[in-house]
């Protein structure tokens, strides 16, 4: 199943939720941390059930399955790598959080390696 950036978005604050709390992250905290409205969270919450990136327990907390997992990590590595590249080129930190939110969706996996690496080698 194909994701579109909202999709990626919900699985990326999955991961970073669960990060910050232990691991127990409802809908209602996803709605909470993104800002939007309960129906849309159970909205998204079954099309990423349906397509098997998460599940849901019987206590109605989230957990994502290892392709959900896998999708997640590499966005939020995509958004921690371009907000970094943004502040630290003097992007206000608020606008690099922004703006790095849409750029992870839109580059392809070999340009996103290819420029990760080129900076790796920069730095050395």
């Amino acid at each position: 199943m194909k994701l579109h950036a909202s999709g990626e978005d919900y699985l990326e604050a999955v991961l970073i939720l669960q990060q910050k709390q232990g691991g127990m992250v409802r809908s209602v905290d996803l709605a909470r941390h993104m800002e939007v409205s309960k129906p849309s969270v159970c909205h998204a919450v079954r099309v990423l059930k349906n397509g098997g990136f998460l599940t849901m327990d019987g206590d109605c907390y989230l957990h994502l399955i290892d392709v959900g997992r896998e999708v997640a990590e590499r966005i939020y590595e995509r958004h921690q790598f371009f907000a970094r590249q943004l502040i630290d080129a003097g992007v206000a930190p608020e606008l690099a959080e922004r703006e790095a939110c849409q750029m992870e969706h839109t580059i392809s996996e070999d340009s996103f390696q290819k420029l990760r690496n080129r900076l790796k080698s920069d730095e050395r």
